[in-house]
């Protein structure tokens, strides 16, 4: 039975792993297109490509605006829900302690008391 969670457990690491190295290729993809078009030469453009370069970046701006609020929202979430998991174990910490006691005192009793 061991072996089978591990190996669930592996697949999921594994899983989450590729999903991670593929945001990874797609974020560095694009802000290397985004770089490579904030680097162009402005003074060797035609005035018609400085105009689609200036829209461009303009379509750009807003998309990572949007995109960091997005972030923003997740980050928030990710933050309320780790205050919620520690809050849920601060809350179950009396019932803790009183299986502890119940555990401590009958070992006690169990390695102690003889009647």
């Amino acid at each position: 039975m061991n072996g089978i969670i591990n190996s669930i457990v592996q697949f999921l690491q594994q899983g989450i792993a590729a999903i991670f190295k593929f945001l990874q290729l797609i974020w560095t993809w694009s802000f290397g297109q985004i770089v490579a078009v904030f680097s162009s030469d402005w003074q060797a453009l035609p005035i018609w490509k400085i105009v689609i370069l200036i829209v461009a970046m303009v379509a750009i701006a807003y998309i990572l605006y949007r995109a960091a609020l997005v972030l923003w929202s997740g980050v928030v979430s990710l933050f309320q829900a780790f205050v919620s998991l520690l809050s849920t174990f601060v809350s179950v910490l009396p019932q803790i302690v009183i299986a502890g006691l119940i555990a401590f005192g009958a070992g006690y009793v169990i390695q102690h008391v003889n009647f």
